[in-house]
């Protein structure tokens, strides 16, 4: 691969994460974040794919050891479980490395913030997985399947990690003001909904041709328009101690 190939990867994988980044951030203008935090949670997703990758991999090998005992107990095929594993990872350490780096801090101050937070770490983790993603075609192929690869990222596998992550966002948000004990539950759900929503469509892109694949994208385009209507909600909460 040649430099040329490697920056042009790195552009469109990073380029149409930065073009989301702009659009949500926009959802947050009367109160927004500070530039350093989000640069930090951008970051923060980014790096969630190199901690992801060899975790996902070994999953991928247990499942593939234990695949007779899989199919007799679980009726569930190892191409059906390895994709629900590697979404549950990857809502997984994408939340953990957000609560432990990037919402603990001050600044996570309203019940907006953990939704932003989550949906900018779900950028970063989609530019750095769309770079490596990109890092094969743009090797081999002409520019056109290029082109058509960046576009389905884009619409698809992108706005999918903004969604799932979301959800957890929302949880979040909706326990804001509560008890300890109902903010874990409450982000307990919300994990559970985001490794659903991540691993439905997963199941849905495998079993779905590609002369349909519009219809599969139509339902993470339905619950982004729902989210888009949920913020409108969180932005009319008042805010405690203003």
């Amino acid at each position: 691969m040649n430099v040329t190939s490697f920056f042009g990867a790195i552009i469109g994988g990073v380029g149409p994460a930065l073009l989301w980044l702009w659009f949500w951030l926009r959802e947050d203008s009367k109160h927004p974040e500070p530039r350093r935090m989000i640069a930090l949670a951008f970051l923060t997703g980014m790096v969630a794919v190199a901690i992801v990758i060899p975790i996902e991999q070994w999953a991928a090998a247990l499942i593939q050891t234990h695949q007779i005992w899989i199919l007799q107990t679980l009726r569930m095929t190892t191409e059906t479980l390895t994709f629900l594993a590697w979404s549950t990872i990857e809502e997984v350490v994408k939340f953990a490395l957000a609560a432990s780096i990037v919402l603990r801090r001050r600044d996570d101050d309203e019940p907006i913030d953990p939704i932003i937070y989550m949906v900018v770490v779900a950028l970063g983790f989609a530019a750095a997985e769309n770079t490596l993603f990109l890092l094969s075609p743009l090797s081999g192929v002409t520019l056109a399947d290029t082109i058509i690869t960046g576009d389905y990222r884009f619409v698809g596998a992108t706005l999918l990690h903004v969604l799932a992550s979301a959800v957890i966002g929302v949880s979040m948000a909706l326990s804001f003001y509560k008890s300890r004990a109902k903010k874990i539950r409450y982000v307990a759900v919300g994990v559970i909904l985001s490794v659903a929503l991540h691993g439905l469509f997963n199941f849905l892109i495998m079993n779905t041709a590609p002369e349909n694949m519009v219809r599969t994208f139509s339902f993470v385009w339905a619950g982004l328009v729902a989210l888009i209507a949920f913020l409108e909600f969180i932005k009319r909460m008042p805010i405690r101690g203003v």
